[in-house]
């Protein structure tokens, strides 16, 4: 169950890369993220924002793939820790592949919902120490150190992009499921 109401000051994420915003680009803290375009967020949902956004190209791949469009393109709402085309590079040689074979279906699905969590969940919404179920079953642990948010093993590099189903947080790595 997701703990919400401690909220975290917004500071502690960057500035926040909603759709509808022309602030200009954000940086990261460890890698420069190409943003999801002007056109994203509410009027577009998490596979369309996924589809328009360059660094995400290879999770879109890998959703198709795990047959997982139409859910992802569901009501929602959704909050998904999107990982990047470098996040999905540093698998090991060939595992992506093998995980985008229609007989790995099952496994990559797997994965790939573990990267997702019921609920509109904004970065203001974590705190240090949470626990954040996900769509798969297993929780993933929330840590906050100054500026640095992980989720898991992975640094939250562009938080808060807003969609029509929920929300966007773009992250540096892949989570792989302990079951």
């Amino acid at each position: 169950m997701l703990l919400l109401g401690l909220c975290v000051p917004a500071l502690a994420f960057g500035v926040a890369a909603c759709g509808g915003d022309d602030e200009g680009s954000t940086s990261t803290t460890t890698e420069q993220v190409e943003e999801a375009p002007a056109e994203a967020g509410a009027s577009m949902d998490i596979v369309e924002t996924a589809q328009a956004t360059p660094d995400l190209t290879t999770l879109v791949d890998a959703v198709v793939a795990a047959e997982l469009v139409e859910t992802l393109q569901g009501e929602g709402p959704f909050t998904v820790f999107a990982p990047t085309n470098d996040a999905f590079a540093a698998l090991p040689p060939a595992e992506l592949q093998r995980l985008l074979k229609p007989a790995n279906r099952d496994e990559l699905a797997n994965i790939l919902t573990y990267h997702v969590v019921a609920g509109d969940v904004k970065a203001a919404d974590l705190s240090d120490g949470q626990m954040v179920e996900t769509v798969q079953g297993d929780e993933l642990e929330v840590t906050i150190d100054g500026d640095k948010v992980m989720i898991g093993d992975a640094q939250v590099v562009q938080p808060d992009i807003a969609t029509s189903n929920g929300t966007v947080h773009v992250i540096d790595a892949v989570l792989l499921p302990k079951s």
